[in-house]
């Protein structure tokens, strides 16, 4: 895990695909068009700091569980919630199974936990699943209270 880890996203605007790292500093941004990029990857216990803690976009962390129905429910709402706000946050989604030192950490109690991290600072959380615009409501109202 870490850094060599890179998933390609399409880009929104001018569909052209760009490889965008776990972690980088800044935000990503389509290659062609300069578009900021949607910034969806995973972490886990021995890499959340360096994907998570040090992002400067705000960082939606996504704890969840392949057991879950709601989660599953609920990851592409988080997906779109991540497009629509590009270059404002980052997903990053932990499989609380394979990462029980986070879900410890975050006192995970039921999933899908939601945490909204300004440079690794909890700033907001959410549990249970909605729909795209009630996620994309909370991301907005908690990122206003912190401007």
């Amino acid at each position: 895990m870490g850094t060599s880890r890179a998933g390609t996203v399409t880009c929104d605007r001018c569909g052209r695909g760009n490889r965008v790292p776990a972690a980088a500093a800044g935000t990503p941004r389509c290659g062609n068009c300069q578009a900021p990029l949607a910034w969806i990857t995973e972490a886990g216990d021995a890499d959340f700091a360096e994907i998570a803690e040090q992002a400067r976009p705000y960082v939606l962390v996504d704890l969840w569980a392949t057991w879950c129905g709601p989660c599953r429910m609920v990851s592409p709402a988080l997906e779109e919630v991540a497009r629509q706000l590009a270059g404002r946050v980052k997903l990053v989604k932990v499989d609380i199974d394979r990462s029980p030192r986070l879900a410890q950490r975050f006192q995970v109690q039921a999933v899908p936990t939601l945490l909204l991290l300004d440079k690794g600072e909890v700033i907001s959380r959410k549990t249970g699943a909605a729909p795209a615009s009630a996620l994309k409501q909370w991301v907005e109202e908690s990122l206003s209270v912190r401007r």
